[in-house]
């Protein structure tokens, strides 16, 4: 990892510790959505699973899927976010469930180590996502799956597009505001299957929602 890479994650957890409180006391936007990806997600899971969460946020979904999974890394970039997680974790008394603070560049993992990988509400935020796919790829045993919900700000209307083209830019440039890239969901399956996954699952439950895809890595 390059000192420019280091520099810059360490700018976008310092934008992300400043949503940190106001994240974590949002109520979720569409809680039936949420609850179906969950349960999708859970029929999925085993007892012997080692799972990786990368921009686990404050920590919810991974602590409400630990008890169906032998282990969970949940990463963030965030320090003020993994705070909150881990208030989380010691109300709830979830003992399988490690927080680390890290960005995806520089998260380091033995290859084919994971049963399951996921990047919930986190790809559309990267601007090295096939690099993050890759990387998903290799850390997961053959069969494995990734499992994602992603903003797809491309098929959107003409507002949202407003946003990410003219007012965004404005924000980023002054250090308030994350990086957003407008992808599309045909951008996403195409990045996910020419690294080699199939499309093992694909929901979205209205147009201008977030596609939940489950990707499964060949077997050898």
């Amino acid at each position: 990892m390059t000192a420019n890479t280091e520099e810059r994650s360490g700018q976008t957890g310092k934008i992300w510790d400043r949503f940190a409180e106001g994240y974590a006391k949002s109520p979720i936007g569409d809680m039936e959505a949420y609850q179906k990806k969950l349960e999708i997600t859970q029929k999925y899971l085993r007892k012997d699973m080692q799972v990786l969460e990368y921009g686990c946020g404050t920590g919810g979904t991974s602590l409400i899927h630990a008890p169906y999974v032998k282990h969970i890394l949940a990463t963030d970039i965030s320090g003020k976010m993994l705070e909150i997680a881990k208030t989380k974790q010691q109300e709830a008394d979830v003992k399988n469930v490690e927080f680390r603070q890290t960005s995806i560049d520089q998260l380091e993992l033995p290859k084919e180590s994971q049963d399951v990988v996921l990047g919930l509400s986190i790809l559309h935020l990267l601007k090295n996502r096939d690099e993050a796919i890759a990387k998903t790829h290799q850390w997961l045993k053959p069969g494995g799956l990734f499992v994602t919900s992603t903003v797809c700000i491309g098929e959107m209307g003409a507002g949202a597009k407003f946003f990410i083209k003219a007012l965004l830019p404005v924000g980023q440039f002054f250090g308030f505001a994350p990086h957003v890239s407008a992808l599309t969901k045909a951008d996403l399956k195409e990045s996910l299957v020419k690294t080699g996954f199939s499309i093992e699952y694909e929901w979205q439950p209205k147009d201008d929602a977030a596609v939940f895809i489950i990707g499964k890595k060949a077997d050898k």
